[in-house]
């Protein structure tokens, strides 16, 4: 039987709590907890019953749901926040996502939608729940050959396709940035060593590249690491980018470079590498030793006759597919491909569309300021935050 959602209602109107309990109440893997009338009430509960999910009103006396989400997740970061608001502004959504809530509904909200809501963030929960423990058995146990002191346990994206313009670059980079904060810091690793694009985007130029790290990936300390990153400020994602001229690139081989992403896992709790959409030996080494392959598609027959060459390649080298998140990029509803015709064509659903839309994206990439920042409540700024939800409820589902 699967693990329950346990979920906190917090609205001042009662007759608001009883309708989300009512909507909640027959689904087997979802329970209601508790509920609390206050933003303090909710605070207090919270660190009594330790909820998975909890359903937050933004307008309540004594203290609203943005300063209580804040206060909550600085307490118990396990704990996901869903945001109720008849505010549809996109102010209350940006400031909701700043304070660390993981999603935004506007009310009344359809119960398909609260649900799917709920489950998204519980597996959210588990997921953080289960580092939280990964951590402190690292803490506690003596024999740690490998993780040492201030490391963690991270794991590895890698984001590919066999086909050039999908928008592999701008789905690493927004991606990576949605995946980052306080609790789980991100490090983007641009793996198109030739011709890498991720600092461009960022509109970072460093001194610094992989050049400086690869060379010594059998002697690698966390000093020298966050010496070399580029910190992205507005973010606050570290990244290592690529070298500055495309004949540098021959000077790192795939053994420094799979050293050097083994590594970085142990520092992160994400790496994300950006990826040329040939298979040389960069990219292989890449997949050899990422745990999660978030695989990009688009409408075009090229795009997906070239994924259908890539997944049998994968069956052919023992890739397990458990391993792929399959997304199309650029989705263009005009366009009779579909998703559902292209996963079950290719025989590997398609777990995330990601819209097309040039008028965010194009001045997004110019600029240098990637959508997630100062577009947050784009419908394709949506999506992001969707495919971020199920790279890791993915890897958690990997990780038992």
């Amino acid at each position: 039987m699967p693990e329950k959602n346990r979920v906190l209602v917090v609205d001042d109107v009662a007759e608001t709590r009883e309708n989300i309990r009512k909507l909640l109440q027959f689904e087997a893997d979802i329970e209601v907890v508790g509920t609390a009338r206050t933003g303090r009430e909710a605070v207090q509960l919270t660190e009594e019953l330790k909820p998975d999910v909890i359903l937050m009103d933004i307008n309540m006396p004594d203290m609203d749901g943005i300063a209580a989400t804040e206060l909550i997740r600085q307490r118990n970061p396990v704990s996901q926040i869903v945001i109720l608001s008849v505010q549809g502004d996109p102010n209350y959504m940006r400031r909701a996502m700043l304070a660390g809530a993981r999603d935004f509904l506007t009310k009344p909200p359809m119960a398909d939608e609260l649900i799917s809501a709920v489950r998204r963030a519980g597996e959210m929960a588990r997921l953080e729940r289960a580092k939280s423990v990964q951590a402190a058995a690292s803490v506690s146990t003596i024999a740690q050959p490998v993780i040492g002191p201030g490391m963690v346990d991270g794991r590895i994206i890698m984001v590919y396709s066999p086909k050039g313009g999908t928008g592999v670059t701008t789905l690493a980079v927004n991606l990576a940035i949605t995946l980052n904060n306080d609790e789980t810091r991100v490090v983007l690793v641009d793996g198109n060593l030739q011709f890498g694009d991720v600092a461009v985007f960022l509109n970072e130029q460093g001194k610094n590249t992989i050049l400086d790290l690869a060379p010594r990936s059998e002697e690698l300390d966390q000093e020298v690491v966050e010496g070399v990153m580029i910190k992205h400020a507005a973010s606050g994602l570290r990244v290592l980018a690529a070298p500055s001229r495309p004949e540098h690139a021959e000077h790192v081989n795939s053994d420094q470079f799979a050293k050097l992403l083994k590594y970085l896992r142990q520092v992160y709790p994400y790496v994300v590498v950006d990826t040329a959409h040939t298979l040389n030996d960069i990219t292989l080494a890449a997949l050899d030793v990422c745990d999660l392959l978030v695989l990009v598609v688009n409408q075009d027959i090229p795009a997906v006759k070239n994924v259908r060459l890539f997944l049998d390649l994968m069956n052919t080298i023992g890739v397990s597919r458990d391993r792929v998140c399959f997304v199309m990029n650029k989705y263009d509803k005009r366009i009779s491909i579909t998703p559902e015709k292209v996963g079950e064509n290719l025989k590997q659903p398609v777990v995330s569309v990601i819209p097309l839309d040039e008028r965010i994206v194009i001045p997004s990439v110019n600029r240098g300021v990637p959508f997630m920042i100062d577009n947050k409540t784009q419908p394709i700024a949506r999506t992001i935050f969707s495919l971020a939800e199920t790279v890791r409820a993915q890897l958690s589902k990997l990780a038992e």
